[in-house]
């Protein structure tokens, strides 16, 4: 990671457009489904640079890429059993707690439900790194979801600040083919936060927070990402 990220920056510099920011080229088509999912005074409100990562998708074959590291993993006892029991769905939550590590982030498309494939990869201080696989769809209730696999989803809510764009689960489900099955809120693990926060001059945050309405946040990650070119495929 650029040694400039922890420079604080002044307001008028946060609501710049990413100074490593991805180019705009034949690889990136507009995109306006999250300015329609948060509606028009949401959307105004967040900064320039948040602004201009969720508003475009990518041609076929096309992949943007964040690298970064993990600067925050708290997992509770029982967190630390959830994340380890959701392996059985491809483990979607972190497994360990260390920090100072690599993180990367890799953006595709998903041309079968025209949404948005997701990559993360969390390395660990020894051991294999851990990759997690989502795909997040605009549809379902809520307009928004994110497919974990073995018939595992969320349902999402979004909305935005001055700062960050964040999302919430509204509910999990079950789907099999074209059945789904909306799950009790007792059947899923808590409540899920996801926050994007600009940091200004092209680096962001990404949170993750899992509460249980009983016995309190179980799960907390952040980690610092900074934009870089969209990779294309050779032709």
């Amino acid at each position: 990671m650029q040694s400039h990220i922890n420079i604080k920056r002044s307001e008028a510099e946060r609501n710049q457009a990413p100074h490593h920011a991805p180019a705009q080229d034949d690889a990136i088509i507009g995109d306006p489904r999250f300015r329609r999912l948060l509606g028009k005074d949401a959307w105004a409100a967040l900064p320039a640079a948040v602004q201009h990562r969720f508003s475009h998708r990518l041609r076929d074959g096309a992949a943007i890429t964040y690298v970064g590291k993990t600067i925050e993993c708290r997992l509770s006892r029982l967190g630390y059993a959830v994340a380890h029991l959701c392996r059985l769905i491809g483990a979607p939550l972190p497994l360990r707690s260390d920090v100072g590590t690599a993180a990367i982030v890799t953006v595709t498309e998903d041309r079968l439900s025209g949404g948005q494939v997701w990559t993360r990869l969390y390395a660990h201080g020894h051991g294999v790194p851990q990759v997690i696989h989502s795909v997040k769809r605009f549809a379902g209730p809520t307009g928004l979801e994110e497919y974990l696999g073995h018939g595992i989803g969320i349902a999402l809510r979004v909305a935005a600040d001055v700062n960050a764009i964040h999302f919430f689960n509204d509910h999990y489900f079950l789907q099999v083919g074209s059945w789904r099955l909306r799950l009790p809120s007792w059947l899923g693990p808590g409540q899920m936060q996801v926050t994007h926060r600009d940091e200004g001059q092209g680096v962001f945050i990404f949170h993750l927070k899992l509460r249980h309405p009983i016995f309190g946040i179980m799960i907390a990650q952040t980690s610092r990402f900074c934009d870089i070119a969209v990779a294309k495929p050779r032709r």
